[in-house]
């Protein structure tokens, strides 16, 4: 998390004003102005130490980012904000609590991770125009040819790449049965993988977050634990351990199927350590993932019960395809 946690407070007042001017021309410098100011601005949204007050206030932003992209389609700062904003706040605020309700209520639970996928794959839509405004077509020449597609993108496209990737991975993460998605894999690794080349520093190593993940939950199929760890150990080095996302992503990526209950409460342990207040441009996301840690270790003994593998539930099996992909549109081209 940190590019929708990262921006916006302050801006509401432009962005009003923005919908409200009449002149053309007036509208269009004003609308140009909160786009730069969102691409590039920061704000106290990442240093708020109340994530259900950035959880509420969240939407009207989204939404008055939405009606600025009406007015300019084609501005890059607006669809990277809307890119990254749907992306933050359907996994901290919608998946991610899913997860904590679903033992009470998992109808609930599998709602709301159907909407978390309607958003994220809202979010790929933005990145992908964002990315197209300077390369027209990027979406047909990222499927005819990946490699070359991805070769003329610049070190300033990072965020857009690595959010666009970041959308469309965790669309496919909630139901690994959407069969279009899944199609998509090596599209939504190769995305990131660029990022990754061109700025593995950005954001404090937030690109190699993606691929502890993205390489212990692939580790059946072609992915690496090995690897995995690797990224950890880079993204533990770039932020200085100042952030707790990479130890929460290795225990549950890595420590759970490997079955590695050490080092799990190691990771966890050492996520919870780490004082919010000491990076406060990382105290919100550092508090989001703080809080998934102890979820986690509530869990411990589910997580590594002394049974059979093939006697524990499947996360993959909570919502079928009928029940997400029917409901959403996974077809990037359109």
């Amino acid at each position: 998390m940190g590019g929708m946690l990262k921006r916006w407070t302050g801006l509401y007042g432009v962005c009003v004003l923005a919908l409200m001017l009449s002149g053309c021309s007036i509208k269009k410098i004003a609308i140009n102005s909160l786009g730069n100011a969102l691409s590039e601005g920061t704000s106290t949204f990442g240093k708020d130490e109340d994530p259900e007050l950035v959880r509420d206030a969240v939407p009207f932003a989204l939404k008055t980012i939405e009606s600025l992209i009406e007015q300019a389609p084609k501005h890059k700062g607006l669809l990277t904000a809307a890119c990254s904003g749907f992306t933050e706040y359907a996994y901290a605020f919608i998946q991610q609590e899913a997860d904590f309700v679903e033992e009470q209520d998992f109808d609930r639970a599998k709602e709301m991770r159907i909407r978390a996928k309607k958003m994220y794959l809202r979010a790929l839509d933005y990145g992908m125009r964002g990315i197209e405004v300077e390369i027209p077509g990027f979406r047909d020449q990222l499927r005819k040819d990946p490699d070359a597609a991805l070769a003329k993108m610049a070190r300033k496209q990072v965020p857009m790449l690595y959010w666009t990737g970041a959308a469309w991975s965790a669309a496919f993460a909630i139901n690994k049965a959407d069969s279009a998605l899944s199609a998509d894999q090596t599209l939504m690794e190769k995305i990131v993988q660029r990022a990754l080349a061109l700025d593995e520093a950005w954001e404090t190593g937030s690109i190699h977050d993606f691929f502890i993940s993205w390489e212990g939950g692939h580790a059946s199929a072609g992915g690496s634990y090995e690897k995995a760890r690797q990224h950890f150990e880079r993204a533990i080095a770039l932020s200085k351990g100042l952030r707790a996302g990479p130890y929460v992503s290795l225990a549950e990526s890595v420590s759970v199927p490997t079955q590695n209950k050490k080092e799990f409460q190691e990771m966890l342990t050492a996520a919870l350590k780490i004082d919010v207040n000491q990076a406060l441009d990382q105290r919100l996301a550092n508090i989001v993932s703080q809080r998934r840690a102890r979820w986690l270790l509530a869990r411990i003994d589910e997580l590594f019960a002394d049974k059979p593998q093939w006697a524990q539930p499947s996360r993959d099996t909570f919502l079928s395809h009928e029940d997400i992909a029917n409901e959403t549109s996974t077809d990037i081209r359109q």
